[in-house]
């Protein structure tokens, strides 16, 4: 039912995250956009066929949402970091059944020619202390991650981390490329780049 869509770092703005990604990767982030219903604004960088990173943060030119953001970025504080994971399913509602309780209400967004349903937790903090992944369902067949240039990065895989990781891993744990360690709460990712290995958390 779910597949890894894309990976987030926040930061405090978006020029420090890709800054941070941009070095640490060896590589130049591609365009991204704005979230008019969020507030907020990324950058992205292709890991292959459907699958993605992007660098988000508010943006100070947005609007209020009159609502807490997604990602917690409300509370974003220090350097840019690996905060979330983003699982992608057809059927978001019965995606939902499944999740954690708190992974949020279903929002319809769109910017241009791209739509998605998304679960958005009321709090804009996810269970787990954050370490659930979001869950998105794209409407048709536009993805961004088949738009963005080839850089030479692939994920090899991502860690969770938490003192529940082995729930997590009841509902989760038949996501491709994902694993679950208990312990102290983070994401780990580890990336093939042209700089070789890199490790993100």
């Amino acid at each position: 039912m779910f597949e890894l869509d894309h990976l987030a770092v926040s930061a405090a703005s978006l020029a420090d995250g890709v800054a941070f990604v941009e070095a640490a990767l060896g590589v130049t982030l591609a365009p991204g956009g704005v979230h008019e219903a969020m507030g907020t604004h990324n950058r992205l960088l292709s890991l292959g066929p459907g699958l993605y990173l992007e660098v988000i943060a508010v943006d100070p030119a947005g609007r209020d949402p009159g609502r807490p953001r997604w990602f917690d970025l409300d509370r974003f504080e220090g350097p840019p970091r690996l905060t979330n994971w983003i699982l992608r399913c057809d059927d978001l509602a019965a995606g939902l059944a499944r999740a954690p309780r708190g992974t949020g209400e279903i929002m319809a967004l769109r910017r241009g020619d791209l739509a998605w349903r998304m679960a958005v937790p009321a709090r804009g903090v996810l269970p787990f202390d954050d370490l659930a992944p979001a869950l998105i369902q794209w409407e048709g067949a536009a993805h961004p991650a088949a738009r963005l240039p080839e850089a030479g990065c692939r994920l090899e895989g991502l860690e969770v981390r938490h003192p529940r990781a082995s729930a997590l891993a009841e509902v989760f744990g038949d996501v491709a490329g994902v694993s679950f360690t208990d312990g102290p709460a983070g994401l780990r990712a580890r990336f093939a780049t042209p700089k070789g290995r890199v490790v993100l958390d």
